[in-house]
């Protein structure tokens, strides 16, 4: 990894952790979507820094929110890895990204599912809690993801763009698009 790499890593981390944390001290807090994961799917552009800088990204902006919810801990420990897999299947999958950013979206619900309704309890609910976190989780990643985040590779993926970056010295993963 050079300087580069790195500074990018710095970026996309910094970047995902403040849209997190913003989101959640302002009125867009009571959307369901966690809008910084429209970054994820950049990680099929720009790889590694970007796989990383989501993750530790994650660490710290679930860190921050966790800090006074019963078990936390959790979502500081699997928010991460839940982004790191995530972002590491839209890389593999770079060729057919929107394919990958759907795979993403489940692997996110999965993951980050599978223990959120421990953080949140469900009162009154008809189907058992877990699945019910699941589903809401992987929809919302799905928009996240799928719709958001899509876009913003798709336009990323520009030549002009493309060439921009590239006069920088950035490594790009992806063809651009004429």
């Amino acid at each position: 990894m050079n300087s580069k790499d790195l500074a990018l890593t710095a970026l996309f981390s910094a970047l995902y952790a403040i849209l997190v944390i913003v989101q959640g001290l302002s009125a867009a807090a009571s959307i369901q979507v966690r809008l910084a994961d429209a970054l994820i799917p950049l990680a099929a552009l720009f790889g590694p820094p970007v796989i990383l800088g989501v993750s530790l990204g994650c660490v710290v902006c679930n860190a921050y929110l966790s800090l006074s919810i019963p078990f936390g801990f959790l979502d500081v420990i699997f928010g991460p890895i839940a982004n790191l897999a995530a972002a590491g299947l839209i890389f593999k999958m770079r060729k057919k990204p929107l394919v990958g950013c759907v795979l993403g979206a489940v692997v996110i619900g999965l993951v980050v599912g599978s223990y959120l309704w421990l953080l949140f309890p469900f009162e009154d609910a008809i189907l058992p809690p877990f699945l019910i976190s699941i589903a809401s989780i992987t929809m919302s990643s799905l928009f996240a993801l799928a719709v958001l985040g899509y876009g913003l590779l798709r336009a990323f993926k520009r030549s002009a763009v493309i060439k921009l970056l590239r006069s920088h010295g950035l490594k790009i993963y992806m063809e651009n698009e004429k």
